[in-house]
């Protein structure tokens, strides 16, 4: 976990003068950004796996089956208890209807096409948008701590904010697959100069990624805690999500998943 000594020595007027990433570093975090990018574009497997996301106002827990078409989801707890009888026939009628409804299918696809571009994009300029350096190495991973690197120019807002953190990172050197990936605003973020709204410093974000078949990785807890403002209203992020019970999916089809979720 990054601690608040780890972000201090980061920017120790030491660490700042040196304004380069370690060659070896930098050698890791390429390789890794090359191994992720090859497996986002190789990997088809499909999966069954159990979820619990807690947001302000929500604490679910859901079942999940994705197939070659999408990822369908029925929830079965609310704050810890088990949907009852009416609350669970909705779930399943709103499953139902969209797994036969084409247009919010189309919807629904351009909207994770777009998530994963993003995704791209970020991960192509990990490289880039920090200055690397190792903190330990065993013969199964190395350990690296990020800084914002000054020379940085960000393209956009999300790379902006990007390039604010300071954390580390673990790579796993079997197959240079990224384990872990934690950071921590280490300043506010304005938004046009602060007069539409700001991310406070401060704010961590902790991905965590396992291999749950062999060569094949998911990302198995995602915990962002980022707050603000814009104008009149609170922004930023509060999510806490766990994916446990990773199966092999036979679904072929929604109305395979839909039919699997009827008795999760």
């Amino acid at each position: 976990m990054v601690a608040f000594t780890l972000v201090a020595a980061l920017y120790s007027p030491q660490n700042l003068q040196a304004q380069a990433s370690q060659p070896q570093a930098q050698q890791a975090v390429e390789a890794a950004v090359q191994s992720e990018l090859s497996a986002a574009r190789t990997d088809k497997s499909l999966w069954i796996y159990r979820g619990h996301d807690v947001t302000p106002g929500k604490d679910v827990t859901y079942q999940a089956v994705q197939t070659p078409d999408g990822e369908l989801k029925r929830i079965v707890e609310r704050w810890g208890r088990p949907l009852d009888a009416a609350a669970s026939d909705e779930e399943m009628s709103r499953i139902s209807e969209y797994a036969n409804d084409r247009s919010a299918q189309a919807k629904q696809r351009k909207e994770d096409a777009h998530d994963d571009e993003q995704a791209s994009s970020m991960l192509k300029m990990l490289p880039k948008a920090y200055l690397w350096t190792i903190v330990s190495e065993t013969p199964e991973t190395i350990t690296l701590a990020y800084q914002p690197n000054p020379a940085f120019d960000p393209p956009n807002m999300e790379s902006h904010v990007m390039g604010t953190m300071a954390g580390q990172m673990v790579i796993v050197k079997n197959g240079n697959r990224i384990r872990t990936l934690r950071g921590k605003l280490v300043g506010d973020i304005k938004i046009a100069f602060g007069l539409i709204g700001k991310l406070n410093q401060g704010g961590t974000f902790d991905i965590e990624r396992r291999e749950i078949a062999p060569g094949l990785w998911q990302i198995t807890e995602t915990h962002v805690h980022i707050g603000g403002h814009a104008l009149f209203k609170t922004i930023g992020t509060q999510e806490d999500e766990v994916k446990t019970g990773w199966k092999p999916s036979p679904a072929h089809s929604l109305q395979e998943a839909a039919g699997l979720l009827k008795n999760p």
